[in-house]
């Protein structure tokens, strides 16, 4: 029920308006958003670099309603890759296609993506295509399908959503192609036609999700680049560490290299894990949000852990 809840808040314009207004909120949600600068966000990354962890920068936002507003956010995008590229700064970069107009038309948003891509590519900038609501999983693997096609399949990579009942075939035709596929559980409310009603059957299919994936890297070799721009086929997105550790046992079971696959985890969360996982050799690529719209990601970041909502609560009563 209080996930429930912390979920619609997410979303609701008022209870944005009050707790953005909140100075105690904005100090709190420091915790998980690198800031609302891209100056603050580099000065995150290069800490985290410093210590060995690899990157991924989101700029948060919303979906647009026009299409100079989606324009505008895939300026924005190029914008953060030229800045990566002139301070060489190895950093990936995720985004979600709602962004540069995937709900207002597809044409935009193929234009946009390509815009990208091109850049990204030529800067050896590698783009993450975050995975949205089930309504917009079909669109949005037809068009990172799209982009692979034109040559862009070296700096692209897509995510797989466990929760998903169709995530497995997706799964085998993207390997067929040998594509980087970040898996994670997904954190979208969908209705029992299209994703698992347990959780239990969510893991057990993240589980499946990773085996496939680890043994595809060691088929084909894969490796994440020397300096972490460019990730292996594999990423194990994940705080829960009964699946970190599946993945961990597999790879071993299957003899894959260390540098094969990579384990991805959100700013902020589970530093424990992050660590420790570094210090075994694996690699590790932290997910780096930032700017003024941090409050959707703020509060879903509660919704998800108990931990999350009492540091919040704690500090509202300091």
């Amino acid at each position: 029920m209080l996930k429930l809840v912390l979920t619609y808040l997410s979303q609701s314009a008022w209870a944005r308006r009050i707790v953005q207004g909140w100075g105690f909120a904005n100090r709190t949600a420091a915790r998980f958003v690198a800031g609302e600068t891209l100056d603050e966000a580099i000065t995150v990354i290069k800490d985290l670099n410093s210590r060995g962890i690899y990157t991924t920068l989101d700029h948060l936002g919303e979906n647009v309603t026009s299409r100079e507003e989606a324009i505008l956010a895939a300026d924005e995008i190029i914008m953060i890759i030229n800045r990566l590229v002139d301070e060489g700064i190895p950093s990936g970069i995720s985004i979600k296609l709602s962004q540069i107009g995937l709900v207002l038309d597809l044409e935009i948003c193929r234009e946009n993506l390509f815009r990208i891509m091109e850049s990204a590519c030529e800067g050896n900038i590698f783009i993450r295509i975050d995975m949205e609501d089930s309504s917009l999983t079909q669109a949005t693997l037809d068009l990172f399908n799209s982009v692979r096609s034109e040559g862009f399949e070296n700096c692209t990579g897509i995510v797989i959503q466990s929760s998903l009942l169709r995530s497995q075939d997706d799964i085998k035709d993207l390997m067929s192609g040998s594509c980087k596929v970040r898996i994670c559980k997904g954190a979208y409310k969908e209705p029992h036609t299209v994703a698992f009603p347990k959780k239990k059957s969510v893991d057990e299919n993240f589980d499946r999700s990773t085996e496939l994936l680890l043994d595809r890297s060691l088929e084909i070799g894969s490796s994440v680049s020397p300096n972490g721009s460019i990730p292996p086929l594999p990423a194990i997105a994940t705080h829960d560490q009964v699946r970190v550790d599946h993945a961990l046992d597999y790879a071993d079971q299957i003899g894959l290299d260390k540098r094969g696959l990579e384990f991805q985890m959100l700013f902020g969360i589970r530093e424990d894990i992050q660590v420790s996982l570094h210090d075994q050799g694996y690699a590790v690529r932290v997910y780096v949000p930032y700017g003024s719209e941090w409050y959707p990601y703020f509060v879903r970041r509660l919704a998800e852990r108990p931990a999350n909502l009492w540091f919040f609560l704690s500090n509202f009563f300091r």
